[in-house]
């Protein structure tokens, strides 16, 4: 076990650490999936140990729900749970105003049914996902196997008369087949470099016959909590306005570190 984390890392162990002091005791948690969101499992299940936190989380992927359940936190469906107090997520991109771009993971659908069925959604980055425009880095849509390729060229004719710098999409590969969401279905990446709005091409991409969804997050964050590689973390509420900052060191004598290949 290396006993120095890389400076993204360590600004995601940041992020993850901060964000894991809003969770309470007795709390329906949703937890997102991703290697920052994986950081904050890893904190909760610290706090579990040592705290005896009980929780209840919501996992929006099956790799999540298994590393949550291996650190101790009890997992449930978002079927049984109905609402959650806060879910916790990483994010691709995000811009000033918090609209996000998610789905770099393949489990965009599942975080956004959990996101949305939270009181609030805390967003967990590094410095490096922060945008003055999204777009840069190419949007998942999940898309229905039945159909796909037809789908595929709606989407593509569909974005020429939008405010898009960019018009293709690409199908994910997952080596020599299609990549497949745990709800069976694929990922079609479209790679726009940059967005000009984002709120009308979340509507119109649902619009398209076999879109199931698509992976701009819009006014579903409430809570930005963005790392930096020296540890600092900088938390901004845009519901409140409030900012503020901290910083959170790893200690890499900590168990936090197991299973997370550092």
């Amino acid at each position: 076990m290396s006993e120095q984390l890389s400076p993204i890392d360590t600004a995601k162990f940041a992020a993850a650490k901060r964000a894991s002091t809003f969770v309470e005791n007795g709390m329906k948690v949703g937890l997102g999936t991703g290697s920052t969101a994986e950081w904050l499992v890893k904190c909760l299940g610290e706090r579990i140990q040592n705290e005896g936190l009980l929780i209840t989380a919501v996992a929006t992927s099956n790799r999540t729900a298994e590393l949550a359940e291996s650190v101790g936190i009890k997992v449930s469906s978002l079927n049984d749970v109905k609402w959650l107090d806060l879910t916790i997520d990483g994010a691709d991109e995000y811009d000033s105003e918090l609209n996000l771009i998610k789905g770099g993971g393949g489990a965009l659908l599942q975080e956004k049914i959990v996101a949305t069925a939270s009181d609030r959604m805390i967003v967990i980055a590094d410095s490096t996902k922060k945008v003055t425009h999204l777009g840069a880095f190419p949007l998942p849509i999940e898309v229905l196997g039945f159909g796909m390729k037809t789908t595929h060229a709606l989407v593509e004719e569909l974005l020429e008369g939008l405010d898009v710098m960019g018009t293709r999409a690409a199908p994910r590969m997952a080596g020599d087949g299609l990549f497949v969401t745990d709800e069976g279905n694929h990922i079609l990446d479209l790679h726009l470099e940059r967005i000009g709005n984002p709120r009308q091409l979340a509507l119109i991409l649902n619009q398209v016959p076999g879109v199931v969804e698509n992976g701009l997050f819009i006014d579903i964050c409430d809570v930005i909590v963005t790392g930096y590689g020296d540890g600092r973390v900088e938390t901004h509420d845009i519901n409140s306005g409030e900012s503020d900052t901290t910083q959170f060191l790893p200690d890499p004598a900590s168990n936090i570190f197991a299973n997370l290949g550092v």
